[in-house]
């Protein structure tokens, strides 16, 4: 890579540190895929082309099953690790909460690669339930309860019982814990308990109120003791097996967990030597992924390892047993988003550029031209001066906000103001020029880059594919997919198809932190320009909505195979919304919609304003856009 090497590459998007060593850059520039330490790395440039080849346009979701297999065992051998190191006498029962991502292929495909650690799932509402009881089949896993409980979810856990299975039903609410031992008495069916504290300690970070007395699910304390006594009444205190908590969604902070699980220790040792059969202890889930690669406590990282993750658990809880001289419990984690975040991705094409300067204008001396444009050209003449850039940039703010008022006023013409624009945005730019090659940029200057640089527009929508980058500020990786060979020119920001102005992408990530534009290669004309959003797995593919009605994106799903010659094959494609299927949703009737514009048509061609040829023509397209895809075609 001449003059631009992979390294400088990988610190310009800082792929190295968010990527887990599932990602890397070819010699040939191009963004490649690593599913594990056995398997070829995959060019994602190929998988596109081989999508487009089989007819999958973009933008489109790519899933790599292999990095989920892969996330799957981490943490399941990371645990059994630890747990051998330590001597502890429990095991990792570990389950994945289906509402991070409830795609069945993903369900069933860490399932799948769970099946030998007994790897479990976690439901947390009645639909979640009935899919759990369906894929959930093997007799040696957990399947845990929890969210707010009616009488139906409870009798379909019972069920579940009554099938073999161990479904632990986590009391949220007091109140479920005599609906559910009615429902056990009629069913005569005994239930696995478990019950769900709620916590002191202070959590950080977005969702810091999972826990505190305010939080919105748990038991106090005394309600705890309630609950004991009440199973005891019925000769139940056997059932109650499992003592949960749940401190937060992508927990940053090492610190939050020890705290968390010291408190816990504590509750379940003191809930066990009062009698319940206590054998498992749920640390919920926190697990938190790197986004941005700063190994920090910000809300878009972490500060600690998988490894250090497992292992202030595993010793806090040893450390708590032995002294209340408690027999050691099987773990639990509700791992998802550490999960599944690394197996998915979107790839999108640049489609145009937005830019900020207005197209030339030809600014060339009129006779009589207004002062303004005397003034500003003159701004322009002395640009190139480095020893009077502040002025020339104050003077030229200045005029420009005189020729918006005199251009209200009906003083200067509409020509006139496009002179002033032209010559402004020239300025700028070559100020902006200047401040590129000064060792010290004034800080009224230094937002020029900002200020200039232009909007690539891309052919997806955030509130479909990065709906949490829109409603809470989650930073995800994004970086373009090809050309990493060749050194960056543009500064720019993205911004979506949606008639929305929040569909944009402005925070990224990238050597200097984060930052309102990404660094980016200049468009070349006929050439198409790929960009990938990255660690889209968790929670990304089922938050987002239809603003503007552009539905989900097709979906491919690829395996890693080394004697394929590319290293991969395509397993499925799941085709993406049709027009047709999204105005449905929203309850159009799309059939009755082609006959109203076909009797439109009609009327119009018996009138003999049209051709029936025509008429014939316009009916087929607006019946082709109802079934075809509802993004741009490319």
């Amino acid at each position: 890579m001449d003059q631009w090497s992979r390294e400088e590459a990988e610190k310009t998007y800082n792929i190295t540190t968010w990527g887990e060593g599932y990602f890397d850059i070819s010699p040939d520039g191009d963004l490649v895929v690593k599913p594990s330490n056995e398997s070829k790395d995959i060019i994602l440039r190929e998988v596109v082309e081989e999508m487009r080849a089989q007819g999958v346009s973009l933008p489109a979701v790519i899933r790599f099953h292999d990095v989920l297999r892969s996330q799957v065992k981490k943490i399941n051998l990371t645990f059994r690790e630890v747990i051998k190191t330590a001597n502890f006498q429990g095991k990792y029962c570990g389950v994945y909460p289906v509402k991070v991502n409830q795609m069945r292929e993903v369900v069933e495909e860490i399932i799948d690669a769970g099946e030998e650690f007994n790897y479990g799932l976690e439901a947390g509402s009645k639909p979640e339930l009935l899919s759990v009881l369906a894929y959930n089949s093997n007799p040696n896993s957990l399947t845990v309860l929890n969210g707010y409980k009616d009488e139906d979810y409870l009798t379909l856990a019972l069920m579940g019982r009554q099938l073999g299975r161990k479904i632990i039903i986590v009391i949220e609410k007091f109140s479920e814990l005599p609906k559910l031992l009615k429902l056990s008495q009629e069913h005569n069916i005994k239930p696995l308990i478990g019950l769900r504290g709620k916590m002191s300690i202070k959590s950080r970070g977005r969702w810091a109120k999972s826990t505190g007395d305010r939080a919105k699910f748990g038991l106090s304390i005394s309600e705890m003791l309630k609950a004991v006594e009440l199973m005891e009444e019925h000769g139940l205190k056997d059932c109650i097996k499992l003592f949960h908590f749940h401190i937060g969604s992508q927990i940053s902070d090492i610190r939050t967990f020890k705290e968390a699980i010291s408190e816990g220790a504590r509750i379940f040792t003191q809930l066990y030597k009062l009698g319940c059969g206590l054998e498992y202890f749920d640390a919920g889930g926190g697990l938190g992924v790197d986004y941005d690669g700063t190994r920090s406590s910000s809300d878009s990282s972490v500060n600690y390892t998988l490894s250090e993750y497992v292992a202030d658990i595993v010793y806090g809880l040893k450390q708590v047993c032995d002294i209340e001289n408690v027999p050691h419990p099987n773990i639990v984690t509700e791992s998802g988003r550490a999960i599944t975040a690394h197996h998915s991705l979107v790839v999108t094409n640049v489609v145009d550029k937005i830019s900020v300067t207005q197209p030339n204008y030809d600014t060339s001396v009129t006779e009589g031209e207004h002062i303004l444009i005397e003034n500003m050209r003159v701004m322009h003449s002395w640009v190139m001066s480095e020893e009077n850039y502040q002025e020339i940039y104050n003077e030229a703010i200045q005029i420009k906000e005189q020729s918006l008022s005199a251009f209200n006023l009906g003083v200067i013409s509409l020509k006139d103001r496009a002179k002033l624009e032209t010559l402004y945005w020239q300025i700028i730019e070559n100020l902006l020029d200047l401040c590129r090659k000064m060792e010290f940029v004034p800080e009224s200057l230094s937002e020029l880059e900002n200020t200039l640089s232009p909007q690539y527009l891309c052919n997806f929508s955030v509130f479909q594919s990065a709906a949490d980058h829109w409603a809470i500020d989650q930073l995800l990786p994004v970086i373009p997919i090809t050309r990493l060979n060749e050194k960056p020119t543009v500064s720019c920001s993205i911004a979506d198809i949606t008639c929305d102005s929040d569909g944009i992408i402005d925070k990224f990530i990238n050597r200097d932190g984060i930052t309102p534009t990404m660094a980016i290669h200049e468009l070349k004309p006929e050439e198409e320009y790929l960009i990938g959003i990255f660690l889209t797995g968790a929670y990304q593919d089922v938050m987002g909505d239809m603003h503007n009605l552009f539905g989900r994106l097709h979906e491919v799903h690829v395996y890693g195979d080394n004697d394929d010659p590319q290293g991969f094959y395509i397993e499925e494609i799941i085709k993406g919304n049709t027009a047709s299927s999204v105005l449905s949703t929203m309850q159009y009737n799309p059939e009755y919609m082609a006959q109203k514009m076909k009797k439109s048509v009609t009327k119009i061609v018996s009138e003999g304003k049209l051709a029936p040829r025509i008429g014939v023509r316009w009916v087929d397209f607006y019946e082709d856009c109802l079934t075809s895809y509802t993004y741009l075609k490319n």
